[in-house]
């Protein structure tokens, strides 16, 4: 059984900083891509960076400038770091992986439950 469980979230006023982590546990064989995505209220949830296994960062348009992410392989653990926050970036924050389990099976991606993220003064 494979958990990914989030953490970080809160509320930050306008121009703040927050730090998401993410970290997976159970049956895992190896952790490929690691994404984060997030959904605000009455919208479709949207991607906003992922990571590779081998540090290969991507960056939809609204994270550009302004988050970074990175990872921990050793305790397969990703990171969302977010500055200059606005009130558009209020979401529930989800972590995803690409990952293999122990028993051999073919790779599928986890979702962990999420964070929520609110930007307000």
């Amino acid at each position: 059984q494979v958990q990914l469980v989030e953490s970080g979230g809160g509320l930050v006023q306008p121009g703040g900083s927050l730090r998401l982590s993410c970290a997976a546990s159970g049956n895992i064989f190896r952790i490929y891509g690691m994404y984060w995505y997030r959904q605000a209220p009455g919208k479709q949830r949207e991607l906003v960076a992922g990571i590779s296994s081998g540090a290969v960062t991507i960056f939809e348009d609204p994270a550009k400038g302004r988050f970074t992410i990175s990872r921990d392989n050793a305790n397969n653990t990703v990171y969302l770091q977010m500055s200059s926050l606005i009130p558009e970036d209020t979401a529930v924050y989800y972590c995803n992986a690409d990952l293999q389990t122990s028993d051999g099976g073919s790779v599928h991606g986890y979702w962990g439950q999420g964070t929520q993220v609110t930007v307000s003064l």
